[in-house]
């Protein structure tokens, strides 16, 4: 993790290391301190002390949001172009921490649906929601705020595009979520 880069200057433990700090101070502060350039959706401040409320110990959260691309230096391709790929990343993290720490299931199977709010069709929301602990649910909503956030700068900042559409995309995921969370 230290030999392999995410991008260009950072390494994935440097980027995990980041996901955490920003995961962090979403812990940490209250909504109106929240320290750095933050954009917070709604959902988020409305549903924020029910969120926090359902998470793992800390040091589970750490683990995860640290190791959370731990099997990319393992799945690492290169295209002709030169550009770098990690195919199927979540799964080989995930089979990477059990081989690693086979007794903590719960960050295993945080890493393996790491990618989960990133590529969720609506569609999938209410079963997904049905089928999956709240722990595990309410630890990918705050984990996927902290890494838009900690991508931010490689975005080109919270005012780019690229981090619109990504913020645009986890918002209705997430306000989508909570409803069945907890307005159901």
């Amino acid at each position: 993790m230290t030999e392999c880069f995410q991008t260009s200057g950072q390494t994935i433990l440097e980027h995990g290391q980041s996901v955490w700090r920003h995961m962090e101070s979403l812990l940490a502060s209250q909504q109106e301190e929240i320290q750095g350039n933050w954009k917070l959706p709604e959902w988020y401040l409305k549903y924020r002390s029910k969120i926090l409320e359902n998470l793992p110990p800390i040091e589970t959260l750490r683990n995860y949001a640290i190791f959370h691309d731990c099997g990319k230096p393992f799945c690492k391709t290169e295209d002709s172009s030169g550009k770098v790929h990690f195919p199927d990343h979540a799964e080989v993290s995930y089979r990477t921490w059990l081989s690693l720490y086979p007794e903590d299931k719960l960050v295993a199977d945080l890493i393996r649906n790491d990618m989960k709010l990133h590529v969720i069709k609506g569609t999938e929301i209410e079963c997904w929601c049905a089928t999956t602990h709240k722990q595990i649910i309410c630890s990918l909503l705050l984990s996927a705020l902290a890494e838009i956030h900690s991508n931010a700068k490689m975005f080109g900042g919270v005012e780019s595009e690229s981090f619109k559409i990504k913020w645009k995309h986890l918002d209705r995921r997430g306000k989508a979520i909570c409803k069945i969370l907890f307005e159901s």
